[in-house]
């Protein structure tokens, strides 16, 4: 059972081979297994490389087994096409094109292999580039609010820096009316006259105005300082939410990107791996001697095609016979009195026909 299995998936013609030797259905066994084998390697690395894309275990399922149903008719297309000749170059030239497809093959298989095989390497690529991604997210988002925090930040020290200039001012007033009282400066009269009350009225006035202005700055740095929590709020807000897109860059492209970065050797092999896997059948058909299965191929081929070229060739002949019977035919109907006068006379009624409704349509018109 099984080795009629593999070789339907030789795509060698089983009604041939079983008349064959035993070493020659061995070797057709032995490529009909590296067909199927193919396959179901094909299928599990599809399975996993759509599972990166689905992240779901049925739909990998289900389209990497179409996938390896895909792959194995084309092995097994490949394989069955190829046909023995006389000639290696010749049969090299045949397979040239099958032989670019198996590399095509070879690559889409090895590649998600990879991919599971290098996982642990991947993921750390992947986070390195993920913590990249992530700083460069959040001085991208800061472009947008550190001028407008640094302009609120400029705004609310100038508020302060006015108050704080203000009370010096009403300082230095305080200092110059006390200093006029105890006569140690201005008219240096002890005692509280004309000059000191002037110069306490300016006082009180500058305290006034100190007083109204802190409370308006007051007002104006509280309102600032909400802004800018606002903003700081809203930034932090865009950060968490531009994380998740961050988090989740670790689809199939992505994978693929941060596997060239790792050292191309360990890879490459495991592409020549896939590759002979995937071309052995197609070589194994090229090296080795036409068998006997080749040559009943052959042999049925052959009369086929003698028994198709033969009646060809009778169908050929049987025209020509015919076109050189129905040239003697008419040659002789052209000698014939009757047919003549016959012929004549029907032309003459169908002439008289067409010239009497001639006559009518312009009849008609006039």
């Amino acid at each position: 059972m099984l080795k009629r299995f593999f070789i339907l998936c030789s795509g060698a013609d089983a009604d041939i081979l079983a008349d064959s030797s035993n070493g020659e259905q061995n070797k057709y066994v032995g490529i009909g297994a590296t067909v199927f084998f193919t396959a179901i390697m094909a299928f599990i690395a599809a399975s996993y490389a759509l599972y990166t894309v689905f992240d779901n275990y049925f739909s990998a399922i289900f389209f990497g087994l179409i996938w390896g149903v895909l792959i194995f008719n084309l092995d097994r297309f490949i394989v069955s096409t190829i046909k023995k000749k006389d000639s290696f170059i010749d049969e090299l030239l045949q397979a040239s094109p099958r032989i670019v497809l198996a590399i095509i093959i070879a690559v889409v298989i090895s590649k998600p292999l990879e991919l599971k095989i290098f996982e642990k390497e991947i993921d750390r690529v992947l986070l390195e580039q993920k913590n990249d991604f992530t700083l460069a997210n959040k001085e991208q988002i800061a472009t947008q609010y550190i001028p407008v925090i640094t302009g609120i930040d400029s705004e609310i020290t100038s508020l302060k820096q006015e108050v704080m200039a203000k009370e010096i001012e009403v300082n230095t007033l305080y200092e110059t009316y006390i200093a006029e009282a105890e006569g140690r400066k201005g008219t240096e009269i002890l005692g509280k006259g004309p000059v000191y009350k002037e110069k306490r009225e300016k006082h009180d006035a500058a305290l006034v105005e100190l007083a109204e202005l802190k409370k308006t700055n007051t007002d104006k740095i509280t309102a600032l300082e909400t802004q800018k929590v606002e903003l700081t709020a809203e930034y932090e807000d865009q950060v968490v939410t531009s994380q998740p897109i961050i988090d989740n860059f670790d689809g199939l492209m992505a994978r693929v990107t941060a596997l060239n970065e790792l050292p191309w050797l360990p890879s490459f092999f495991i592409f020549l791996l896939f590759l002979a896997i995937e071309t052995s059948p197609i070589f194994a058909k090229l090296l080795a001697p036409k068998g006997e299965y080749d040559y009943k191929l052959d042999d049925i081929e052959g009369e086929v095609k003698t028994w198709v070229a033969q009646k060809e060739g009778q169908r050929r002949v049987l025209l020509d016979t015919d076109h050189t019977i129905n040239d003697r035919v008419y040659g002789d109907l052209t000698e014939e009195e009757e047919l003549y006068a016959y012929k004549k006379k029907i032309a003459r009624e169908m002439m008289k026909k067409q010239q009497d409704a001639f006559y009518k349509r312009q009849t008609g018109i006039l």
